[in-house]
């Protein structure tokens, strides 16, 4: 089973985890020590000189990272590395920017010196989980995940929740991604990757009444797009709804006219 393209046409960002903290201004081998040793959390007066300006270089490059001039956000994260040469969260960013390029040897390799200077850094465990589950590594990857989403003070379990589920559907555990996938909508049921594949899960097996509250909350909402809406009409379909077929067929054709789903829709595609 492949990744459906709503992972890749829709929702592109879906999938991995940005800084959190790339903020703090200690490099990530520091960080971890002094957490276990101190109560009093980190803060810019704690800063050395050299930590400040490596902090300052890696928040250009993750604005640029999210504005899309991966290049650029690149350099300042070669410059922040320059000058702390154990910021742990600097390299976490190199490798989502060389994930981005598709250079994935690089990223990997900075996801790793990432967890080796910072073992708690639950973003990039999520991040290299995610990576290895493109290279059809699933021990590998649960492992990390389970990393990630073991740690307390994690703020996106529910991206790695919804990120495992979607690697054991490709891997065909299809039981064990309706429980990934419940427990990441449980924690945020707005999530549109996930419910899609929630009820793409529950479809293919035949599910077709719970697939179907999943679908219809997704296609009333502004994040409807030509797979969602194709996948409502399939599930309206087999539950014999000609109205509710009628009304998402009427949406895919204006708003996706030349998607592939509208073309399928035109000739009776169904079972594509």
């Amino acid at each position: 089973m492949t990744l459906n393209a709503t992972l890749t046409r829709g929702f592109l960002c879906a999938l991995v985890v940005c800084l959190s903290g790339c903020a703090q201004g200690v490099s990530g081998s520091e960080a971890s020590v002094r957490a276990d040793v101190q109560a009093d959390l980190q803060t810019e007066s704690d800063e050395t000189p050299n930590q400040r300006r490596a902090r300052i270089r890696l928040e250009l490059a993750t604005a640029y990272f999210q504005q899309g001039q991966t290049h650029v956000a690149l350099d300042e994260v070669k410059q922040a590395i320059a000058i702390e040469p154990a910021y742990a969260d600097a390299y976490n960013l190199r490798g989502l920017v060389y994930l981005r390029l598709n250079d994935l040897p690089l990223a990997s390799g900075s996801f790793q010196r990432a967890l080796a200077l910072n073992p708690r850094d639950a973003d990039a465990a999520h991040n290299y989980a995610w990576l290895l589950c493109q290279h059809s590594q699933y021990e590998a990857s649960a492992k990390y995940f389970s990393q990630a989403i073991a740690n307390p003070t994690y703020a996106n379990s529910a991206k790695s929740w919804m990120a495992q589920g979607l690697c054991q559907m490709r891997s065909g555990q299809t039981d064990d991604a309706e429980i990934s996938l419940l427990r990441s909508y449980g924690l945020d049921a707005g999530h549109p990757v996930t419910a899609y594949n929630l009820a793409r899960l529950l479809f293919e097996r035949g599910e077709i009444q719970p697939a179907q509250s999943y679908m219809r909350q997704l296609n009333d909402g502004p994040l409807a797009n030509a797979e969602t809406l194709w996948l409502g009409i399939k599930i309206e379909r087999q539950l014999n709804n000609p109205d509710a077929v009628t009304a998402l067929a009427a949406q895919l054709r204006g708003r996706f006219a030349q998607s592939r789903e509208s073309i399928a829709y035109a000739k009776r595609a169904f079972h594509d």
